[in-house]
Formats: structure tokens, sequence, C-alpha cells
């Protein structure tokens, strides 16, 4: 089975997940900008994986514009963001962002990753910035609400090669 990992990360954190995914299983590894010039026909199995991003993902637009063309291919798709593992947000966002019909298509998978403000874009950084800020102001803050302005509020590093063990599993099945 040939296998692809095509990752796209802005701080790091997806880079790292999508290297030991594919150091694990021999697969091949591409960042995306790499992958989309290339031809993917040959791939038994196609492994996306980026960043979340107010509860999205970045750059998932590209990989749900070829299902299609990849129906008869394994598609599995890991999402990293800076919330523990444990985070119930997470499979509401999963289920957002594919349809039914493309849940029955691909595996979804969330590693938690960190925050690296030093190698954000501008851009980021100030949205961030902003949502601290909005939080911080907001009246009667729940205690999840506090944790999380604690946690965002400064880099942080969260990620483990064990996060990608139930990747590891769904491509060996």
């Amino acid at each position: 089975m040939k296998t692809i990992v095509i990752y796209n990360s802005q701080t790091g954190f997806t880079k790292r997940y999508a290297e030991w995914i594919a150091a694990e299983t021999g697969a091949d590894c591409l960042e995306l900008s790499a992958a989309k010039k290339k031809d993917l026909t040959a791939y038994d199995t196609i492994v996306f994986g980026s960043w979340a991003c107010a509860g999205g993902i970045s750059k998932v637009s590209w990989f749900k514009g070829n299902m299609d063309k990849w129906e008869d291919k394994k598609l599995i798709v890991f999402c990293v963001g800076g919330s523990p593992i444990d985070n119930p947000d997470i499979d509401i966002a999963f289920k957002r962002i594919f349809n039914e019909s493309e849940q029955k298509k691909v595996k979804t998978f969330y590693c938690p990753g960190g925050f690296n403000y030093e190698k954000m874009s501008v851009p980021s950084k100030l949205m961030m910035k902003m949502f601290i800020k909005t939080l911080k102001s907001k009246k009667d803050k729940s205690q999840e609400e506090q944790v999380m302005i604690d946690m965002i509020s400064s880099s942080y590093d969260i990620s483990d090669k064990k996060y990608i063990e139930p990747v590891l599993q769904c491509l060996k099945k």
C-alpha cells in the first residue's frame, strides 16, 4: 500500500506530526504546495494534515475539492490545534467541516500541538491577541474560559508522538 502524507503547517506542529506519521509508516511526506503539483494517482492512501483555525481546518478546502477523484483511495485527515485531546469541540468541528457523506469517506483525527507566537503570521498573531483581549474583558468568565486565557496567552507545546497512534492504527486496517 503506497501512502502519502500531505501537510500544511504554519508554526511547525503539523509538520512535526506529518513527519512522525511518515517515518512510522514509510510514507512519502510533502508540504501542500509541493503536493498540489504532484500526480497522486499512484497512492492508495492520502493523509492530509493541517492546523485548526477558528473551528475550521486551514486549507481543508483543497482536500475536500479532491475527494471525489480519490473515490478509490483511503482518506485520512488529521488536524493539529492548541486544545487538549479531550476537548469536546473537536468532534463538533469535524462534523461541521465534513458533511455526512464525506464523513463516510474520510477518517478524521486530532493531534494536540500548541502555540508558537514567534512563528505565527502577523494576521494570526493579531487575531489571537484580539481573541484573548475579548476573553479577558468578558465579565463572569467561566472556569474553562479562564483556563483558555491562561493557556493561549503565551507559546506552549503539548505535542507528543503518542497522539499519532490512532492514525497509525487506521493506516494498518
